[in-house]
């Protein structure tokens, strides 16, 4: 045997078993289970069996409802709750608005109905005709 299958050998779990790997190696997958882990070849036909099982989806070693619960308990992670306080900042009025929506309400108070500053430094709703209108005013970042 040379040392690269040897290597192989001892990682076996780990990589795929590939039939053609360009070393004339023609052991199969049963063959290769019963010389890696010395079993007879019913064990290896029973292991075979049951990974093509788990490989569906199914569940060869279910848990109690017991063992559920502290599988369960032991996957969650303990949190700590943070060091710092989650405050809303505030904003500070922008006064340029603020007179700007103003000076548009002064504007627009004799040609429309029902006028109506809905945010102090941003909307104004009125009424021309019966029907509702809403202005709203954008300031553009630097």
């Amino acid at each position: 045997m040379q040392i690269d299958e040897q290597i192989y050998l001892d990682f076996w779990p780990s990589i795929p078993y590939n039939n053609n790997q360009g070393r004339g190696d023609t052991m199969n997958q049963k063959e290769r289970l019963m010389k890696v882990l010395d079993i007879s070849e019913q064990e290896a036909m029973e292991i075979i069996a049951t990974d093509k099982e788990i490989d569906k989806g199914a569940d060869p070693f279910p848990l109690t409802a017991e063992q559920k619960k502290v599988e369960k308990k032991a996957r969650q992670a303990d949190r700590k709750p943070t060091a710092y306080k989650f405050t809303k900042r505030e904003r500070k009025p922008n006064e340029t608005k603020g007179h700007l929506i103003a000076e548009i309400a002064n504007f627009l108070t004799n040609s429309v109905d029902n006028l109506e500053i809905t945010n102090k430094e941003r909307v104004i709703a009125f009424e021309v005709d019966g029907k509702k209108f809403e202005l709203t005013l954008t300031q553009k970042r630097k």
